[in-house]
């Protein structure tokens, strides 16, 4: 594997590593702020962003490549509102999107088919996850920051669903 590539792939995981934490920190305000299906939806978001980085830990390994695990800093844990917080995971999933887009040409034009095939998957994972959150922010925006509406959502959330989320498609 090329040593750029590689680097810049470890360097990813600490994009993968720092959301997964990140989410974790946003459920614990949701949780300490009664709204529990908040924490749930960004519960598994953070165990998905871990799965994210055991899949390129795993493409790493499966070429024989040495992996890099990356400190990670402490995230934000004190939010205004919930609009805030939520906004505050697109901006990280824009970031993690940005990076893939950046490996994704680099593997393209070393002709890296196994780097290809893998940052592939992740540039359909991350339109999912971009349009998870745009939806989330978009039902927040009609549903304010208290009161029912937010607990409509809240509902939504603990129901494993993001309201106004693209299905994916069966097949």
């Amino acid at each position: 594997m090329d040593e750029k590539l590689l680097a810049g792939l470890n360097e990813h995981l600490t994009l993968e590593f720092a959301a997964s934490h990140h989410y974790l920190a946003l459920a614990t305000w949701f949780e300490l702020n009664d709204l529990p299906g908040f924490s749930t939806w960004l519960r598994q978001q953070s165990q998905d962003e871990l799965s994210h980085a055991h899949r390129i830990i795993d493409h790493l390994l499966e070429r024989d490549q040495k992996v890099i695990l990356p400190a990670i800093a402490q995230p934000e844990n004190d939010f205004e509102n919930a609009q805030l917080a939520v906004n505050t995971v697109l901006e990280s999933e824009q970031r993690v999107t940005r990076s893939i887009e950046r490996l994704y040409d680099m593997a393209e034009k070393l002709g890296d088919r196994g780097a290809i095939l893998l940052l592939q998957w992740f540039i359909q994972e991350q339109m999912e996850e971009e349009n998870a959150a745009r939806a989330l922010i978009g039902r927040l925006k009609l549903a304010g920051d208290s009161g029912l509406g937010l607990l409509l959502v809240d509902q939504e959330l603990s129901k494993g669903t993001v309201p106004g989320a693209m299905e994916e498609p069966e097949g």
